[in-house]
């Protein structure tokens, strides 16, 4: 009698169907943006009943949402205190623009390593854009641009973990741009600071990309660090 080989297929288990766009994601990136855009003040406690009465939610995916943000390191939790948005000192913005400054450095070598470098002209597609405010430098479109500017750079890499990564420290450092966005009178220094690490990158001159990228981060700490406490 012949006997049938067994199935080496695993056998699935049973999942329930992705919802694309479920609350607590929702009720996440609501937040997220408003303790981005300093809506939510750094150490301020959130409260679950006020946030869910102001939100239309329930209270189940509220705490899943802050959950999410608790991941990310947006809030921090308190033991037998609550949530409280993270705190935006000294220490909390140089460990930031530590984490910011080796994502974006290692794509910045990976893009001239892989050739993928060659695409940097849609960084100097944003670099014109954010000339044209030459009007308002320390307005609201320009940080939005630096923004563009920053996430564009790391999602060219085309790496997965960088990108996740960078997307996490991005709300957190789009937090420190909305109070040093003052700090800024004219274009012309945000502009030239970008043009140049574009320019190096389409060059394929990965030692003047990555030495422009760290003058810009070290000029970006100066100016939050201007307008930021120095302790919790």
């Amino acid at each position: 009698m012949t006997i049938a080989p067994k199935s080496t297929r695993a056998t699935m288990p049973a999942l329930s169907p992705i919802v694309r766009d479920s609350t607590p994601a929702l009720i996440a990136q609501e937040l997220r943006e408003a303790v981005a855009e300093g809506r939510f003040a750094p150490g301020q406690q959130l409260l679950e009943t006020s946030l869910a009465a102001s939100l239309g939610v329930s209270r189940g995916p509220l705490r899943e949402a802050m959950q999410r943000l608790t991941q990310e390191g947006l809030l921090i939790a308190h033991r037998n205190r609550g949530l409280f948005v993270m705190d935006l000192d000294e220490p909390a913005v140089r460990d930031m623009y530590l984490a910011r400054g080796a994502v974006e450095r290692a794509a910045v070598e990976h893009l001239i390593a892989t050739g993928r470098n060659a695409r940097a002209t849609e960084l100097m597609t944003i670099v014109e854009v954010m000339r044209a405010h030459a009007g308002s430098p320390d307005g609201p479109e320009v940080s939005a641009l630096d923004m563009q500017f920053h996430r564009t750079l790391v999602d060219l890499s085309e790496s997965p973990r960088l990108i996740s990564m960078h997307r996490t420290l991005l709300t957190q450092v789009r937090m420190c741009l909305t109070r040093m966005q003052a700090t800024y009178d004219d274009i012309e220094t945000r502009v030239a600071e970008h043009a140049g690490i574009a320019t190096a990158l389409l060059g394929g001159d990965v030692g003047e990309a990555t030495r422009l990228l760290a003058e810009h981060m070290e000029d970006g700490l100066r100016r939050v660090l201007a307008v930021v406490p120095a302790e919790a």
